[in-house]
């Protein structure tokens, strides 16, 4: 004989069923930690996943691998376009001002994740100026104007004319506070330990976070690095500003710098992975722009020449990895365009978090793909560049500048044998049409 338990006792475990349900399915409705790594001119070429020999860069391969590697990312030409437009979400034919600037009117990604409850931090270089007063406290307010509650930086408050090193024995900027070190110091291993001791603060508040990482390296100058044989902890010590002394540089250095960057990143995986968030951690890698044209690459078993500065492929091309192991498909390669005003609104995507109201946005989010979905895969990407000088829009095969050149990147990568109009043939004459349509709805008014 069965015995049926009585109706209280049916509600009971009814109800202890929902709880466990809900409380079981309580972390995939948390809000995720965000991390987002930019590289300081370390274009695509410069990765192994990527098909580059020339460098070693272990934590970023296996971070490739076990992740989605975007095959088709683009930045604008050079840093600061590329910062403004990251962060902004906005083409910068909408807000860019002049190099090393951010226009104090600009709404960041920072902003947004602030107000909807996130810690954040920024640790790297800035170069975007840092010149606003707070009247309360007397300080510096850059960062922290740009939604960021906390800084560790590099060219804040000092800019292009009295900036310190970088690298060895560095200036930088902490939270208001000028720091110069004098130790024997590295500026990416301090700003590194700084980014570290923000996620493990946070993880034992149990605060959800976004990180944004612009780091240092590999910018010039090409120096020697802790891992180096030459290093030396007293070089550049008693210098007032940074110097460039061009003859110092060599291919070495940068490759070495290439590898410490990839430390770095390992190093803050580490620490995500050692505090128990990496789960539900969104981390995403991206150069900032192409690699320094004194640099010449072994890319795919060919030469391949850095392109900073340049509008050609090798000046906007750079490697993006986008990981987060609760969600992402991971293991996979997405060709799809993606361009820096993609950045934004995938981020604010991945939060739960709506662009609000009195905003607008140039991107389009690709979490879906990062999710191993289809998404709304953009046709082109649009640049506006030094400022307005050199204005393109191009699908994955074909790119048209402002001045009507038009090329076929798939048998000229170089740009060097531009399409005449009579020589174009009929689809050819349609993607140069509606080109021409997204540049003239997106160029500065």
């Amino acid at each position: 004989m069965i015995i049926s338990p009585p109706k209280n006792s049916l509600l009971l475990i009814i109800a202890l069923k929902f709880f466990a349900f809900i409380a079981a399915h309580a972390g995939a409705e948390e809000q995720p930690n965000i991390v987002l790594i930019m590289a300081d001119d370390m274009g695509y070429e410069c990765l192994r996943a990527n098909g580059g020999t020339d460098y070693q860069t272990p934590n970023l391969d296996k971070l490739a691998g076990r992740a989605v590697r975007f095959t088709n990312g683009h930045a604008t030409p050079i840093c600061t376009p590329s910062r403004v437009q990251i962060m902004s979400g906005l083409y910068n034919s909408r807000n860019y001002t002049e190099f090393g600037h951010m226009d104090p009117k600009i709404t960041t990604f920072g902003n947004i994740l602030q107000d909807a409850g996130y810690a954040t931090c920024v640790v790297g270089k800035w170069q975007l100026q840092g010149g606003y007063k707070s009247p309360q406290s007397g300080g510096f307010k850059g960062p922290n104007k740009f939604g960021f509650d906390e800084y560790c930086l590099w060219q804040v408050t000092r800019t292009s004319k009295d900036k310190p090193n970088r690298y060895a024995n560095p200036g930088l900027e902490i939270n208001g506070r000028e720091v110069d070190f004098k130790n024997g110091e590295y500026g990416p291993d301090i700003v590194n330990k700084y980014a570290c001791d923000f996620v493990k603060r946070q993880a034992k508040a149990n605060k959800s976070f976004l990180l944004y990482y612009p780091m240092i390296l590999p910018h010039w100058p090409f120096e020697p690095t802790p891992d180096s044989k030459t290093w030396d902890p007293d070089y550049r010590r008693d210098d007032a500003s940074e110097k460039l002394d061009r003859k110092k540089w060599s291919k070495e250095n940068f490759v070495g710098m290439v590898a410490y960057a990839d430390k770095m990143v390992g190093n803050l995986l580490k620490t995500l992975e050692e505090t128990g968030v990496r789960e539900n951690t969104l981390v995403i890698f991206v150069g900032d722009n192409g690699t320094d044209r004194s640099i010449t690459s072994t890319f795919e078993g060919k030469p391949y020449k850095g392109g900073k500065g340049k509008t050609i492929i090798n000046g906007t091309h750079v490697p993006m990895i986008a990981d987060w192991p609760g969600q992402a498909k991971g293991g996979t390669v997405c060709g799809d365009l993606i361009d820096f005003t993609d950045m934004l609104p995938t981020m604010l995507e991945a939060a739960r978090v709506s662009l609000p109201a009195e905003l607008e946005s140039d991107g389009r989010s690709f979490l879906p793909q990062v999710k191993g979905e289809k998404g709304k895969p953009r046709d082109w990407i649009y640049c506006y560049f030094d400022p307005g000088k050199k204005e393109f829009a191009m699908t994955k095969r074909y790119k048209l500048y402002k001045s009507g050149r038009f090329f076929d990147l798939t048998r000229d990568p170089a740009e060097k044998s531009p399409i005449k109009p009579e020589e174009r043939r009929d689809d050819q004459k349609e993607i140069a049409e509606e080109l021409e349509r997204v540049i003239v709805e997106h160029t500065r008014k």
